[in-house]
This record gives C-alpha cells, structure tokens and sequence, in this order.
C-alpha cells in the first residue's frame, strides 16, 4: 500500500513558478509510475504528467508541455511537479497518483490518490 501527500500549492501570479511536491509513504515507492493529475471548478479531474519507475520516460498533457517537468527522486520517496509560467487556466487542484501499471495517461489505472493541493494563478 501507498499513501500519498501533496504539498506546494498557493496562490501565485501568471507568469510565477511553483513546484509541488508529493511524500508517498509505504515500502514499494520506486516500482510505482507515478502521475499528476488536475481539477478545475465544474471539470473532470484531468492527465498532467507522468513518469515511469526508473524516472527515464515522461509524458505530458499538450496543455503543460514545455512549461512542466515531472520528476521523482526515489531515495526521498518523493514525487515532483515543477511548474514555470503558470497561466490562469492552470487554476486546479493539483493531486498525485501512483500506478501499478506502466506509465500512462489513464485515471482509472492509477492505484492510489493523494488528497490534493490547490494551484491558483491570478492574472
């Protein structure tokens, strides 16, 4: 089992960067591809990031690329989301996610959730 904590988000200015940071407890951390997913107001939860086991592959979501970059340093059990321009329509609440599976877009392959941490960008 794995349990997973966000931190790092607040209230920033288009343009700022953020970096979240997602603490995952448990034994089996670094076997698990680990995701970024979001939320907006009234929208489904959607794919930001990912990033497979070993940390050598990574996918984003068009939305982010170029402006994101996942990361994870498994010696420290701990996730990354670093987060540079940020625009208004980043606005969400940012939630990290661990996979049994291989690196993938898919929500609903994703085993375990953290609570969240909430991104505002104001313009």
């Amino acid at each position: 089992q794995v349990q997973l904590v966000e931190s790092g988000g607040g209230l920033v200015q288009a343009g700022d960067s953020l970096r979240l940071s997602c603490a995952a407890s448990g034994r089996t951390f670094s076997i698990y591809a680990m995701g970024w997913f979001r939320q907006a107001p009234g929208k489904e939860r959607e794919f930001v990031a990912a990033i497979r086991w070993s940390g050598g592959s990574t996918i984003y979501a068009d939305s982010v690329e170029g402006r994101f970059t996942i990361s994870r340093d498994n010696a420290k059990n701990t996730a990354y989301l670093q987060m540079n321009s940020l625009k208004p329509e980043d606005t969400a609440v940012y939630y990290c996610a661990a996979s049994k599976s291989v690196i993938t877009t898919t929500r609903r392959l994703y085993d375990y959730w953290g609570q969240g941490t909430q991104v505002t960008v104001s313009s």
